[in-house]
């Protein structure tokens, strides 16, 4: 009797990794490396995109002045559009709204991804870090948002009052290492407004992991990334294990610098991103 009602536990058991296994978050690795004619290649297909069609625009709130560019939809009719807010890394802050634009704003300008993905597009400009950085009590950097990623929001808001054809049920936040972070700060401010998230290389945010639990994120990270440490998503992912919309793709032979340049010329995160509804 012990030995049948232990062999059916064990079942149980058994049972329930499975399952939680099946319905659970996605890991995989990829084994791409990055060669100097291929960064330099795909750095000035992007670059060489004429950004005249980002309109510059300015939100004011009390002290808090955010310069932005706005990406409308090539044909812009009457039908519903998704919104695609792009966050700029730490070496482009300042005040002169255009260094913002770095590649993960600039591709959707590719014409092949303006024709067949088209979307509002905000890329706001940060005169300071948007995301601050600190150790938390395991010893790993967590991220905490400047009080102008607070702003966004307001910010959002009246985009969404000005262009009324915005889709609010896809509204998607991407950014590469600070506005990785910057990112998931926002997420995790407002978890029911945002559709899905694609950070990279970013430092990660665990201060509202419950509410977050079953939202479409992204992680991307270079195994060999030595600037914002890999380590911080992998424990993300961690603190995740039923989230079944969360991925995390790690490049073993990728860092810091060059995690970007496998994006930068396909259609994967344009694809992904608008498959993703709230």
């Amino acid at each position: 009797m012990y030995k049948r009602n232990l062999e059916q536990i064990l079942s149980i058991f058994f049972l329930v990794l499975t399952v939680n296994f099946a319905v659970g978050q996605k890991k995989e690795f990829r084994e791409m490396t990055v060669d100097s004619l291929t960064f330099a290649n795909n750095k000035k297909i992007v670059n060489s995109l004429n950004t005249d069609v980002f309109e510059k625009k300015i939100f004011t709130k009390k002290n808090i002045q955010i310069p932005y560019r706005l990406l409308k939809p090539k044909d812009n009719n009457n039908q519903k559009y998704p919104l695609v807010i792009t966050f700029h890394n730490s070496t482009r802050l300042g005040n002169d709204n255009e260094n913002q634009l770095e590649p993960f704003a600039k591709i959707w300008l590719r014409p092949e991804i303006y024709t067949k993905y088209q979307c509002y597009v905000i890329a706001p400009q940060f005169n300071k870090r948007s995301s601050d950085y600190e150790k938390n009590s395991d010893g790993i950097q967590i991220s905490k948002p400047s009080e102008d990623v607070f702003a966004l929001l307001e910010l959002i808001q009246n985009v969404e009052k000005e262009y009324p054809n915005i889709d609010k049920n896809r509204i998607y936040l991407i950014g590469y290492s600070m506005g990785g972070s910057t990112a998931q700060n926002l997420l995790n401010l407002a978890p029911d407004k945002f559709a899905a998230t694609v950070s990279i290389a970013a430092v990660p945010d665990f201060s509202n992991l419950k509410k977050i639990k079953s939202k479409n994120i992204w992680l991307i990270h270079g195994e060999k990334d030595d600037e914002n440490p890999y380590v911080g998503s992998l424990e993300l992912f961690r603190k995740m294990p039923s989230d079944k919309n969360l991925i995390f793709t790690t490049f073993s032979n990728l860092n810091h610098n060059n995690i970007v340049i496998p994006f930068l010329t396909t259609e994967e995160i344009p694809k992904w991103l608008f498959d993703k509804h709230k």
